[in-house]
Order: structure tokens, then sequence, then C-alpha cells
């Protein structure tokens, strides 16, 4: 199979805007993770993927839960945390409730952990083997203060189902 990257510029002032957006990458990571098990190959490509898509964002990435905290994994962006305890800031957090959770203001997120003090809001997405169970994050950061909503965590997460697929 053979992929294609768009150099679509994208909106995020709608919903109908973000959709489109979503609908556009998910054949453009299909096609990036066909055929492909590798961990770090599929997640380097999905944070690089996302990071130079979306706009707004000033950070994407992966971070992997071993024992009881979550190690960095590939992303884009500046450099970052390299350990987050289980429970701990927004990916903890998320490990933990097991769910997206969507930060519109991160300072206003008990416990938020600044790795880039420029961030503003933040998406993180729990990512699942296949015993169901959370073996990672994908973590948004932007600038921007109200930069996620919930067409955000949708999309990401379908996005995050295609990588999951991959995990087998």
């Amino acid at each position: 199979m053979t992929f294609t990257l768009s150099d679509n510029a994208y909106g995020t002032d709608s919903a109908d805007a973000k959709n489109a957006m979503y609908n556009d990458l998910r054949p453009q990571l299909q096609g990036l993770l066909h055929g492909e098990t590798d961990l770090i190959a599929n997640t380097a490509n999905f944070s690089s993927l996302v990071f130079n898509t979306m706009p707004g964002l000033n950070w994407a990435g992966f971070y992997f839960l071993k024992g009881d905290e979550l190690v960095l994994g590939p992303f884009q962006g500046k450099p970052a945390c390299i350990r987050i305890k289980k429970g701990r800031g927004v990916c903890g957090t998320t490990v933990v409730e097991g769910k997206a959770i969507v930060v519109p203001d991160v300072h206003a997120f008990p416990g938020h952990i600044a790795c880039d003090v420029n961030s503003r809001s933040e998406l993180v997405v729990p990512v699942r083997g296949p015993d169901g169970a959370i073996v990672g994050v994908f973590d948004l950061d932007s600038p921007l203060p109200n930069r996620f909503d919930q067409a955000d965590a949708d999309g990401i997460e379908a996005l995050v189902k295609l990588l999951e697929a991959t995990l087998a």
C-alpha cells in the first residue's frame, strides 16, 4: 500500500473543521502504519504526522507505562519530562482514570507538570494493548488556551485506535 501525506491547511475554529481534519488524517495514518508492527517506528510517525499537520501545537508524543511511571517515547517538540508517576499531571491522571482528558487551561489543572512553560492547554488519550490494558498515553500540548475540545478527543481517540491495532 502506498500513502500520501496531505499538505492541506486545517482550521480549528469549529467541530466541522476539526472533523474534516481528522477524516483526512485517518487514511494518512493508515498508510503510515500499513504492514508495520514496530512500536517505535509507528509511534514516531504517528507523533510526526499529528505535530506537522494539526495547527496550534507545541508538543505531540507518547509516554509508555513501565511499572508505576510513564516513560517518554517518540515525540515532536521541545525536550520533555522523561518520567511521570502514575496519577501525577494530566498524563498520569489519564492512566488512573482510563479515559481521555481535555484540559482547557493547564494552570487550572491540579498538579499539572509544566515540561514546557509555554503550554496552556492539553489533551491526553490512553493507548491500550491487545488485552485492553493501558500501555501508554498520547499527549498533545498547545500554547493556546482552550485549543482542545471533545471533537479533538474523539478525533485523536480514533487515530489511537488505528495505532492500537498494530500492537497485537
